[in-house]
């Protein structure tokens, strides 16, 4: 197995006994620290999952102090197919001995992602040889769906549940990249659901960490948890 080239902030299992993986991609500029809190909160609902949030293996361009999955330097969409290609690998490479390490396989891993972090957990979710539990993208979209069918063997059968999130306000990510992501999974034959939160900028709000609770719960076969029930 390839040695995994990047790492970040974890979070053990609460239970003390990991039965489920939730990996957290950053957005562009950013780290793994930006994102594990809501790891946290997830835990609240999922005792057995651990979490982690992996720094991108390149220091971002325009801030020095953050990091990059891929170059934004121009923000064309081969830029973005080229670079998401390049960094499919290392993240793959990282899950591989993540689960390794918690006897873990891709049935048990839900890859969750923001803005660019969004655009690699699909992009990788999708290219898994054996699909993971479930890909969680925020404000991202999907890179190259022109490419899908070339380097896409999963059918509808056999590809992650995918659940998009977006605000209606989002001006780095317009909101239309969620419906034409949809529209092209749609089209290659790979279902997926989204959810539109109205307002909302290039962000992620309490709601939609709880929808995202709630769906990694189903995604991971759990009943609906107790402590977001109503009454």
């Amino acid at each position: 197995m390839a040695q995994s080239t990047i790492d970040g902030p974890r979070l053990d299992a609460p239970s003390g006994k990991a039965k489920q993986l939730i990996v957290i991609l950053h957005g562009y500029g950013a780290d793994g620290k930006d994102l594990i809190t809501i790891g946290k909160e997830w835990q609240r609902v999922l005792p057995d999952a651990a979490c982690v949030a992996p720094n991108a293996h390149q220091a971002c361009e325009h801030m020095p102090m953050g990091r990059q999955w891929f170059s934004l330097s121009d923000r064309n969409p081969n830029e973005r197919w080229t670079g998401a290609c390049s960094a499919s690998p290392v993240i793959d490479d990282f899950l591989d001995a993540e689960l390794a390490k918690l006897g873990l396989t891709d049935k048990d891993l839900a890859l969750v992602g923001f803005s660019q972090g969004a655009m690699m957990a699909l992009h990788t979710g999708l290219r898994r040889k054996q699909a993971p539990a479930g890909i969680l993208s925020f404000s991202g979209l999907l890179v190259g769906p022109e490419h899908l069918a070339e380097t896409v063997t999963h059918t509808a059968a056999t590809a992650p549940p995918i659940f998009m999130l977006h605000g209606s306000a989002d001006g780095v990510v317009p909101v239309q990249s969620m419906f034409m992501s949809a529209n092209a999974l749609a089209e290659a034959g790979i279902p997926s659901q989204w959810h539109l939160t109205v307002g909302l900028e290039h962000n992620i709000d309490a709601q939609e960490i709880t929808y995202g609770a709630l769906y990694l719960s189903n995604c991971f076969g759990l009943p609906y948890p107790a402590q977001l029930r109503r009454g």
